[in-house]
């Protein structure tokens, strides 16, 4: 496969109405296995096909079975359950606070549900195995499976009130998630998966917040902490968990968006990548999927303050994923060149800046306006490597 320029999605997809649909009688138990396991296989086909035929590199499953990317995990693990942000109101301290945060992001408290921690966590079969398994089936290009990073799944199960009565402190409970994430990874290398991406959105809650705010995505949403702590307590378990990864024969990425629940990007976080610098260095991931398309997220250069970044593979978010409009294939074509300034092209992949469908209930986009970019990533990757083949 070539190696520059490589393309893929991030991670979500938006879910038909049937599967929608199909999901709910599922969990209810109004829908059989078989049935709910065809439908969504069909489903999956239908996605990978459309990323072969666009010339997508890396292959993802679109997350078709998951109501988010980190409450679904409440079914995959032993101590976690899935509770609405309504139902979490029962446990937070600083209700009125809690209440205010959902007014000023714009989330629906009965619909927008969160795993939390009501037990000691433990791994069961798996997390997203049956995904990977599935596209072993249906393609043969690279796949690339998405996680909920450990910092994410640490912070958004941990609810005092309620976790704290098996848990000491969240950093106690960082370590069963770093086990059992471990054992996912163990998991993917024996199915063939090519590249593992965790994502960690909340990382930018941490820094550009300024205390104001706890996105909804965390479940601790009263908590006031210190940025400098929490970031260094995310960095440790990435750090961890990453350092384990290092000798498998598998990629890894870390993924970091300033949020992607709304199409209003008046309500998203503003801030360049310089606060996260030093995590990014110490996690020392192979690929960096990282949002570029807006202006919130700061200058190319930012990110390049530290040298070694510019022997890591920048997976450039050129695409808003909140938009109907394709971006110009100019307009693509510029942000690589920028970050082209202070790296190579065999370390510059392209991919929208985050999936197209965060929360199941509440796509930022839909399948027909998506066809259109995922075409123009393409062609944007044909141009770059028809360019520098000729330098």
């Amino acid at each position: 496969m070539e190696s520059r320029f490589l393309t893929s999605l991030i991670g979500s997809w938006p879910r038909s109405r049937q599967v929608l649909v199909a999901n709910k009688k599922y969990r209810n138990g109004q829908l059989e296995e078989a049935a709910y396991r065809d439908l969504i296989k069909k489903e999956t086909e239908h996605l990978v096909r459309m990323q072969e035929a666009a010339g997508i590199d890396w292959i993802t499953c679109g997350e078709l079975t998951r109501d988010n990317y980190v409450s679904f995990v409440s079914d995959k693990l032993d101590g976690v359950t899935c509770l609405s942000m309504a139902e979490m109101l029962d446990y937070v301290e600083d209700k009125a606070a809690f209440e205010e945060i959902l007014t000023i992001l714009d989330v629906p408290a009965l619909s927008i549900k969160n795993a939390i921690c009501n037990g000691k966590v433990r791994y069961q079969k798996g997390i997203a195995v049956d995904e990977a398994r599935l596209l072993k089936e249906l393609t043969d290009q690279p796949i690339k499976i998405t996680l909920p990073g450990p910092y994410l799944m640490t912070r958004s199960m941990w609810l005092p009130n309620l976790s704290g009565q098996y848990y000491a402190n969240k950093e106690a409970l960082a370590q069963d998630v770093l086990a059992v994430l471990k054992q996912e990874v163990d998991h993917l290398c024996e199915i063939g998966v090519d590249l593992v991406q965790f994502d960690e959105p909340v990382l930018t809650e941490v820094v550009f917040s300024q205390g104001k705010t706890r996105t909804f995505m965390c479940a601790a949403l009263s908590e006031k902490k210190d940025p400098s702590e929490e970031l260094a307590f995310a960095t440790a378990i990435l750090k961890d968990l990453f350092a384990y990864i290092k000798d498998k024969p598998i990629k890894a990425g870390l993924h970091i968006c300033r949020g992607n629940w709304s199409r209003d990007e008046s309500i998203l976080l503003t801030g360049s990548y310089t606060p996260l610098i030093d995590l990014l260095h110490q996690v020392d991931a192979d690929v960096y999927f990282l949002e570029f398309s807006t202006p919130r997220a700061g200058e190319i250069a930012s990110l390049y303050q530290d040298p070694a970044m510019k022997e890591k593979i920048l997976g450039l978010g050129v695409m808003n994923p909140r938009l109907d409009e394709t971006e110009s294939l100019d307009q693509i074509l510029n942000q690589v060149h920028k970050a082209l300034a202070f790296t190579s092209p065999d370390k510059v992949w392209l991919n929208p800046d985050c999936g197209f469908a965060t929360f199941a209930n509440r796509a930022v986009n839909s399948e027909e306006f998506i066809a259109n970019k995922l075409e123009t990533l393409h062609q944007a990757s044909q141009t770059l490597r028809e360019e520098y083949d000729a330098c």
